[in-house]
């Protein structure tokens, strides 16, 4: 039988990442957390966490870390029949890209969240790597470019989300008055998101035949800002169509490559058997992803 409270210390650790970080989230002290995932790692004989930092799990922290977070949203399934609607919620953890999070996903999900009582907790990281969180059981579902479903899952098409290189009249005219020669763009300040991000680099090195590490580059990671930087002229980058179709119809910013925009279809992954507050939040990002992802640019 596993034991409540040394399953709850294991949970917190392996979410936040550290043990202190977890006694803060369990309001204990971090000797507590320690003894109780300690217990559990001897009672089930295997080692689950990775004392490192930040903190990981190991395989059998995983198939733990599953289990808890599938037991953790049928104790919620029950909670919420047994006391109805008005006064219990659904938590979700969904991991997904900060480009959708930042345009079109909230306005997708928004009347699912409010009508179901559905609390979502995001996981940001790259859209390739995000289904590796769904793998460590991190997150009960995720948005990824990643096409094949591990074990157990389904990964459904949501859209092509579309991205353009762009940059305003003024940074244009500063760094390619003469086009957008390969001379040019090893001069250029470009902006890109992280070190995770391919898109950019993968976008030069395929038509001009340059590595990142052949122009100078700005890493701001965060959507907002980075769209905002771009704006006012700081680089130039690929923006998503939901963040820039109103500026490119008004000519404050410019399509640089009209023929080589950037597409990259998102997938849904989610499990097979998943509880109800799941079921509802797939069924509303089938239904309504597409229609949100590109705004009104085609």
């Amino acid at each position: 039988m596993l034991n409540h409270k040394q399953c709850d210390a294991f949970l917190a650790v392996a979410e936040t990442g550290s043990f202190e970080a977890a006694a803060i989230h369990l309001s204990i002290t971090a000797s507590a957390v320690t003894l109780r995932v300690q217990s559990l790692e001897k009672n089930l004989g295997h080692i689950l966490i990775v004392r490192e930092r930040p903190c990981y799990v190991t395989d059998a922290g995983r198939s733990l870390l599953n289990y808890l977070q599938h037991n953790r949203l049928r104790e919620q399934d029950f909670l919420h029949q047994l006391t109805g609607q008005a006064q219990s919620f659904y938590t979700v953890n969904i991991a997904t890209n900060a480009d959708s999070l930042a345009t079109w996903l909230l306005p997708s999900i928004k009347p699912c969240l409010t009508q179901h009582k559905i609390i979502a907790h995001f996981h940001v990281d790259d859209q390739s790597e995000t289904h590796l969180l769904m793998q460590t059981g991190l997150v009960n579902a995720c948005i990824s470019a990643e096409p094949r479903a591990m074990q157990g899952c389904i990964a459904q098409p949501l859209g092509q989300m579309r991205y353009r290189l762009v940059a305003n009249p003024e940074f244009v005219n500063t760094w390619f008055s003469q086009g957008l020669t390969r001379e040019a763009l090893t001069h250029a300040p470009a902006i890109i998101y992280n070190n995770k991000d391919q898109l950019h680099s993968n976008l030069l090195l395929q038509h001009f035949g340059l590595s990142p590490a052949c122009y100078p580059h700005h890493v701001i990671p965060s959507s907002s800002a980075f769209a905002e930087a771009i704006f006012m002229g700081l680089g130039f980058g690929l923006v998503p169509d939901h963040q820039i179709e109103q500026r490119l119809k008004t000519g404050q910013l410019i399509d640089l490559t009209p023929k080589l925009n950037v597409e990259i279809t998102l997938y849904w992954h989610h499990w097979k058997q998943q509880a109800l507050a799941l079921d509802q939040i797939t069924q509303h990002l089938l239904q309504h992803a597409g229609e949100n992802m590109n705004g009104a640019i085609k």
